[in-house]
């Protein structure tokens, strides 16, 4: 057997075992959709850290302020040090008192920015002692009806955690392009499916939109107990999973408005965290780069080979093994409603992520790991 037939084979073998099992992650079917309502109403306070999004912060706020939630709902926005007047536009959007602007205090060591902001919010409403916290971003913009169908499923299901993946923007040529791709290679790290089992130690979380019980938070250590962590939304699953259930699924009800209209836009998203969830370590960076090297390059091409360099069964075998990753990529494409067409181009994607991972390490050897919004935030290596 020829190398290219192994690498063939090898690479089929794999996607026969992501599309059998792997918890059918690419089938994309957890989604926000038949929660029942509730008639008694927790209150819930919304956390909303900010830096610098002032091109996003009205609408996203907005969205927030017209929420139909029936029970007791108010938001604190901590605007963590913006220098582009993030916090005079949030001050002019509430008409009826539901909203709190907090000034952030300077970043102490040990932690991330966005944690430190989320931290100083929760601490600004003890007193008031909410049953739910509703972390969301600045960036991300909620249906109306979407608080009311989190609480439902908390309330329902007795969960500590629900979190939405919240629908990514995909106009632009780099999104389309590179979007999709990153929800399903997400959903491929971590199965939705397998998150939601509570007979399953697999945890994860999607940070735009995540709704906390607050007794479980404070029994599972509190923010403080992820002060450091970069990929600070799946750190704090992981904790609230040891409490009690979670879930996490896709969703149509919260969309992020964030531009990445470039290729570089997206590779600075993915290099500020990829290397951290490889625990910062060398030798798991050298096995994801053979991986993907393995299932998602070799077979586009072995597949395009010249007949006198690899074999027809080398070139068939790499062919199935590009077809299967096309089927995978259909729901999420279905999803994001872009072409099937596009799943042909996930070779070339994963190629693509397999740079920004490989910047992601070359970023923390140089220092400036973590790097988001002029901030090289504080990481704590894993040995």
């Amino acid at each position: 057997m020829t190398i290219a037939s192994l690498l063939a084979a090898l690479a089929l073998a794999v996607w026969i075992y992501l599309l059998a099992g792997r918890g059918m992650f690419w089938l994309a079917r957890e989604r926000d959709a038949g929660e029942a309502t509730r008639p008694a109403w927790p209150s819930v306070t919304a956390i909303v850290p900010a830096r610098d999004e002032a091109e996003t912060i009205a609408q996203s706020i907005r969205s927030l302020l017209e929420q139909d939630y029936p029970g007791d709902f108010s938001i604190v926005l901590v605007d963590d040090q913006s220098t582009d007047g993030t916090a005079e536009i949030a001050r002019t959007l509430d008409a009826r008192g539901r909203l709190t602007l907090l000034s952030g205090a300077p970043l102490p060591e040990g932690w991330t920015g966005k944690l430190w902001a989320v931290n100083q919010g929760i601490a600004h409403v003890a007193s008031r002692l909410p049953d739910y916290f509703w972390l969301t971003d600045a960036d991300i913009v909620h249906a109306p009806d979407n608080l009311r169908a989190l609480v439902s499923r908390a309330a329902s299901n007795g969960l500590v955690l629900v979190s939405l993946m919240a629908k990514l923007r995909c106009e632009d040529f780099a999104e389309r392009f590179l979007i999709p791709p990153f929800v399903f290679f997400f959903a491929m790290l971590y199965p939705f499916g397998w998150v939601n089992r509570r007979d399953n130690p697999l945890a994860a979380a999607a940070g735009g939109c995540m709704l906390v019980k607050r007794e479980a938070l404070e029994q599972a250590g509190g923010i403080a107990s992820v002060r450091h962590e970069i990929i600070d939304d799946c750190a704090l699953a992981r904790r609230m999973k040891k409490v009690g259930g979670i879930w996490l699924g896709l969703t149509e009800s919260s969309v992020s408005i964030r531009r990445y209209p470039r290729i570089t836009d997206v590779g600075r998203m993915i290099s500020r965290s990829a290397y951290a969830e490889l625990r910062y370590s060398p030798l798991m960076l050298a096995g994801t780069l053979a991986g993907m090297a393995i299932v998602f390059a070799a077979p586009a091409v072995i597949a395009l080979l010249p007949t006198g360099i690899a074999g027809w069964e080398a070139r068939s075998t790499a062919a199935a093994a590009w077809m299967a990753m096309m089927v995978a990529m259909q729901p999420m494409l279905r999803f994001y409603r872009r072409s099937a067409l596009w799943g042909a181009a996930l070779p070339l994607a994963g190629a693509i992520y397999t740079a920004f991972t490989l910047n992601s390490a070359i970023q923390y050897w140089r220092g400036r790991g973590g790097l988001w919004k002029g901030r090289v935030q504080t990481v704590t290596r894993v040995q």
